[in-house]
């Protein structure tokens, strides 16, 4: 598969801190999946679905790119791996027990369509898993996102209220921050590891050998994921919101 920044990849160096940052998601909120039908709606590279194919029932993955398609049903055999539009997703009514869809959404144009369509595709009871970059400290300042590739970064007000407008019940919205050790690397490098490595990308250039090895370092556990209620949202890194399907 191609490097485009945009498709998160294991068992690189230099992606390091992104894959884990995605990771824990995946990781904290597995067990949502147990013996579960689950839809990942833009799997990407896979690997997260292959994860969840641990523990769930039934895996479908579903990505528009076709060399994703192929990637996922090369390396992760265990993913029924599907080809699709994610403002019509190729599934039944009311076929699968919960929707995936992490660090997706802010990738597409017709959000509220989306969002319908994962709640027609969910059973009575079934759950919509969602993550997003928080638009306040991913964007500061900013209606425009800072990445070209996004269409719209949501805040955690927009996002419930996206959720909410779509019929769901939010069981719970959550925030992604660094944890102790992250917090010292942030320190070590200037006051954020986050900008040190998008200053080497924009440099083109050789990464300094310390910072390689800190972002190669990094683990999920150094990821904290936290209700709203214990601490401001609107400091997160990343969004998480568990909706439920009445």
């Amino acid at each position: 598969m191609a490097l485009t920044g945009e498709r998160t990849v294991p068992g690189l160096a230099e992606e390091n801190y992104w894959f884990r940052r995605h990771e824990v998601v995946y990781r904290l909120l597995a067990d949502r999946c147990i013996d579960r039908d689950v839809l990942e709606a833009g799997s990407g590279e896979g690997y997260g679905a292959d994860l969840i194919a641990d523990v769930a029932r039934h895996v479908i993955g579903l990505d528009y790119d076709e060399s994703a398609v192929a990637h996922v049903r090369s390396r992760y055999p265990r993913v029924d791996m599907r080809q699709g539009n994610l403002a019509e997703l190729p599934l039944p009514t009311a076929s699968v027990d919960v929707v995936v869809n992490f660090q997706v959404i802010e990738h597409l144009w017709d959000q509220g369509q989306f969002v319908a369509e994962c709640f027609r595709v969910l059973r009575p009871g079934g759950v919509l898993l969602i993550s997003t970059p928080n638009r306040i400290t991913f964007s500061p300042g900013r209606d425009t996102p800072v990445n070209p590739f996004h269409t719209r970064e949501l805040n955690a007000v927009e996002l419930t209220e996206l959720l909410e407008s779509a019929g769901f019940d939010i069981e719970g919205v959550f925030g992604v921050f660094h944890g102790q050790r992250l917090a010292q690397l942030d320190a070590h490098h200037g006051g954020s590891i986050i900008d040190a490595q998008i200053a080497r990308a924009l440099a083109d250039a050789p990464w300094p050998a310390d910072l390689l090895a800190d972002v190669a370092s990094v683990r999920t556990d150094d990821f904290d994921m936290v209700l709203d209620a214990d601490r401001d949202i609107d400091d997160s890194l990343d969004l998480v919101a568990i909706a439920v399907r009445p």
